[in-house]
């Protein structure tokens, strides 16, 4: 589980829809192979299914996108040359899946993302001097440059954060032009048939359900399989103890339902797989009745053989026994597909308390997927921050004195606080779609229950700013504060998120046939119902398994109320070193707290770009989370919080939040989600709590989905796009260097193609 945030970023005004400001013109088929003019073009707006003006912004690639280094140098070379090899193996095999991700994300990304590489071989650092040989003008140029680093950004064409697509701004001639200077680059923009600009299937523009019109990669091959057929798999797979993550699924056309496992071999391991040797079953009852499913191994097989030979790498570097077990566990992972290995590189991962080089890797969170239960491939390699961990030390000290301050009774908590470690960490590399604020895995619940988990905040992504930000919808009194304490309360609240908020909380299950975690003759009473329960989680069953394409978001919205519930307790925003732990709304530890309902605020607000008017659904599980939030304050008592304004077109809109009312109508608020919130969770009662968080997060298009989105639309502000270094290994002498890139569009590609070299 990872905290996403859309942090204040630059702002380059108003998108305005005129020739005079590079725009996207959407193809409908393959890109030419000659050369046409390369005079950008008004938008055609009836050639994108007739959306408005607005809406058409929504899709365009940033102009430009916000590039922001990750710094890491002063950190890095703090390392024993043991230690940057053991930081360097796991890094080449992070960013040995990428092509996995850009696999993952769409069928076009990775021709795109050879493309790029191509046309910066061709280039040889000399852009501009590119586009003059083929005829392309410097606004053609500036185009091709901001998607290129959005989409590197992104690991592929569709938004990390939102899972959108976004079309480069200006003409497919652009391109066209572009590929002439390089045999490569042409093939591999043919290979992309027309993708890269296409949009005229409106669904194809989200990713999710095939049978909904949308796109997934996570379901290859198989326009025709179904929700239903996907949820039949899934009970199946939970039945057979095979698990999911590592996976894709696969409906050919003679009905067979293949089930693709990530390996770097291509057959069944000699002693068998996760759950045997069989790898085909006959079905014989059930949805799934009549079909023949089959387990192929060697998915990726390319890309895991390179991965588990650096992770093998690792594990000669590593600086104790538990490191190296660990790598091992993730090798035979790796190169036989087993995710029970996997498991076990993640007891062991929980186990290496406090190493100066943290990271994970795999098959991990799995927001991606539209069946919520299938894994991204993401890794990272990062040092600790170890004076800023030092805070975070403190409130894992705290947490078994918080946790009880929750509003739920101990019938509904573990019984022990694991204490986890906790650290902050400055980023050497993240291989993955987008690069979150903070990290609590393992995602497992039965590790997470009896073994523990590992929190950690990303320091450096924390901290990364750029230039020239604008920040609607706060009110003109309240920016001075806002911005004195947003970063200082966004990292309290990141704290509290993972630690808490994903730490705290217990499942109530039968653990095996007539083996129960509770008091089965005397169960519970619920403090939302007043009665005793009467769901519980059945053998096998899991939260995710249980909640399905809800839990992501139904889980982060949980984590952030627990986050914002105690950070209204002064004790806790003294670990953080504001205040002296008595209550004080007036002084600094207050400020702490305002900015952060606040941008908890705004961020409910701003969430609603990520909300789809066509579909009526929400693309994103954070924003979700936040938008029904943002629900919450505004249904709170005693007005404590209200959106203002004075136009018709909203365009004045403003968060008025009563600071004087945090501690009462707004906790009290914030309290009440969350007790539904969690005891829905604890207890396994799917039903009452979908129906809950689904009202919660519902947008409706009248007021928040055209009036309120068509104002936000207008003042979104660009993500960020993080420049992240290389290292390099001498062979001979066994030391690792590292090299740093500009914070430009131009870096951010550089260095991505060193990573091809």
């Amino acid at each position: 589980m990872r905290l996403l945030f859309r942090a204040p970023l630059p702002s380059r005004g108003l998108l305005r829809l005129a020739s005079s400001v590079p725009t996207a013109r959407p193809s409908l088929g393959r890109p030419s192979t000659h050369f046409k003019s390369t005079r950008l073009s008004p938008l055609q707006p009836h050639r994108l299914f007739n959306m408005n003006a607005q809406e058409l912004s929504q899709y365009y690639a940033d102009a430009p996108p916000a590039v922001v280094r990750l710094e890491i140098e002063k950190h890095f070379n703090a390392l024993d040359d043991k230690q940057k090899r053991y930081a360097h193996f796991i890094s080449r095999a992070s960013l040995a899946g990428n092509r996995i991700v850009l696999r993952q994300v769409s069928p076009e990304s990775e021709s795109i993302y050879d493309f790029i590489i191509a046309l910066h071989k061709a280039a040889g650092g000399d852009w501009k001097g590119l586009a003059q040989k083929v005829g392309v003008d410097e606004a053609g140029l500036s185009a091709f440059l901001q998607y290129a680093a959005q989409f590197l950004g992104n690991s592929g064409n569709y938004k990390s954060f939102g899972d959108s697509k976004f079309i480069p701004r200006c003409d497919e001639s652009v391109f066209t032009a572009l590929a002439s200077a390089s045999p490569e680059a042409e093939k591999h923009l043919e290979a992309t048939n027309g993708a890269i600009f296409s949009a005229d299937k409106p669904g194809l523009l989200h990713l999710g359900f095939t049978d909904e019109g949308h796109l997934t990669t996570y379901y290859p091959d198989s326009p025709n399989i179904t929700k239903d057929e996907i949820d039949a798999m899934a009970k199946w797979m939970q039945a057979k103890g095979l698990l999911p993550e590592n996976t894709r699924l696969r409906k050919t056309k003679d009905g067979v339902f293949e089930l693709l496992i990530a390996s770097a071999i291509t057959s069944l391991p000699a002693e068998g797989g996760d759950i045997g040797k069989e790898t085909e079953f006959s079905i014989s009852e059930g949805p799934l009745e009549g079909k023949t499913i089959k387990l192929v191994y060697g998915d990726y097989s390319k890309e895991m053989a390179e991965i588990t030979k650096n992770i093998k790498k690792a594990a000669e570097n590593a600086e104790n026994e538990t490191q190296v077990k660990m790598h091992t566990a993730y090798a035979k992972s790796f190169e036989e597909g087993s995710l029970l290995a996997f498991k076990d590189s993640q007891r062991y991962w929980v186990r290496d308390q406090g190493p100066m080089v943290e990271s994970n890797i795999g098959f991990i969170e799995t927001y991606r997927d539209p069946a919520g239960v299938r894994g991204e491939w993401e890794g990272f390699a990062a040092v600790v921050n170890q004076d800023r961990t030092r805070a975070f030390g403190e409130l894992v000290r705290s947490a078994p004195s918080l946790i009880p301050l929750l509003p739920w009774g101990k019938d509904f908590e573990k019984d022990k606080f694991l204490s986890p470690d906790f650290t902050s960490l400055e980023v050497l590399t993240f291989c993955g779609s987008g690069i979150p604020a903070g990290i609590n895995i393992p995602n497992y619940d039965d590790i997470r229950q009896l073994e523990g988990f590992k929190n950690v905040s990303l320091g450096n992504v924390l901290s990364a700013k750029a230039p020239d930000e604008k920040i609607p919808f706060i009110a003109e009194s309240d920016l001075e504060v806002y911005k004195k304490y947003r970063d200082a309360s966004f990292e309290v609240q990141v704290g509290l998120h993972e630690l808490t908020g994903h730490g705290c909380g217990k499942l109530i299950q039968e653990t095996a046939p007539g083996v129960y975690n509770f008091d089965v003759e005397n169960p519970p009473v619920s403090p939302v119902t007043g009665k005793p329960i009467a769901t519980w989680y059945k053998p096998g069953e899991t939260w995710g398994s249980v909640f399905g394409g809800l839990a992501g978001a139904y889980e982060e919205c949980r984590a952030e109320l627990v986050a914002m519930h105690l950070s209204c307790e002064f004790s806790a925003l003294k670990i953080f070193g504001f205040g002296d732990g008595t209550i004080d709304i007036d002084g600094e530890a207050g400020d702490v707290l305002y900015a952060s309902y606040l941008s908890m605020a705004r961020a409910g607000l701003t969430s609603i770009e990520f909300w789809d008017p066509k579909s009526q659904k929400w693309g994103q599980p954070h924003c979700q989370a936040r938008f029904a939030i943002l629900k919450a304050f505004l249904e709170a008592e005693d007005d404590f919080c209200k959106l203002e304004y004075k136009t018709d077109d909203l365009s004045d809109l403003t968060i008025r939040l009563d600071r004087s009312k945090i501690l009462t109508s707004g906790r009290k608020a914030v309290g009440d989600f969350l007790q539904k919130l969690h005891i829905y969770k604890s207890t396994a009662d799917v039903e009452t709590g979908s129906k809950f968080f689904t009202e919660m997060s519902n947008v409706g298009l009248e007021y928040w989905g055209t009036k309120v989105r068509d104002v936000v639309l207008k003042n979104k502000q660009p993500r960020k796009v993080f420049v992240q270094a290389n290292t390099y290994l001498d062979e001979k002498t066994g030391q690792v260097t590292i090299k740093h890139y500009e914070s430009t569009l131009e870096g951010v590609i550089e260095s991505w193609a060193d990573r091809e070299t």
